[in-house]
């Protein structure tokens, strides 16, 4: 029988999705000082949502600022991310994707092999209908999930 090793068990990676919203910020927080305590690498993903991915396909003046300013947010919030994440000495990696919220978090936390996924609570009312991103993924049962209101 092999001697138990102290600050082995829990995750070594925890995913994090962030979209600039109070409760994405908290769960950012809350994921950063979990992968401190835990000693775990740290993914930040920050997803530009599909449904505004058609805009750049006509070419308009109006899909060029969109475009231009879902690149600031991202930047923002990586910018944001390093900053926070880089004073606890966290290791971390943020990704920028497009598409759907849900299937990019789950391809990314299969890419990265994450134990764990933080989100922050919808705020949206329509969510208690239909569901959820932070729903969805405890639905799909693949990794264990924390949601931060």
């Amino acid at each position: 029988m092999s001697p138990f090793e102290l600050g082995t068990d829990g995750p070594g990676s925890i995913l994090v999705g962030i979209d600039g919203s109070t409760t994405s910020v908290r769960a950012g927080w809350y994921a950063a000082g979990l992968a401190r305590r835990q000693r775990a690498n740290l993914t930040v993903v920050y997803v530009v949502r599909a449904s505004t991915m058609g805009l750049g396909v006509n070419g308009s003046a109006a899909a060029a600022v969109v475009l231009r300013t879902q690149a600031q947010i991202a930047d923002d919030v990586c910018r944001g991310a390093v900053e926070l994440f880089g004073e606890w000495g966290v290791p971390m990696t943020f990704i920028t994707t497009r598409g759907d919220p849900f299937t990019e978090l789950c391809r990314v936390a299969e890419e990265v092999r994450a134990d764990a996924v933080v989100v922050g609570a919808s705020a949206h009312a329509a969510h208690r209908l239909v569901g959820s991103l932070a729903v969805r993924l405890l639905k799909a049962g693949r990794w264990p999930v924390t949601v931060v209101p």
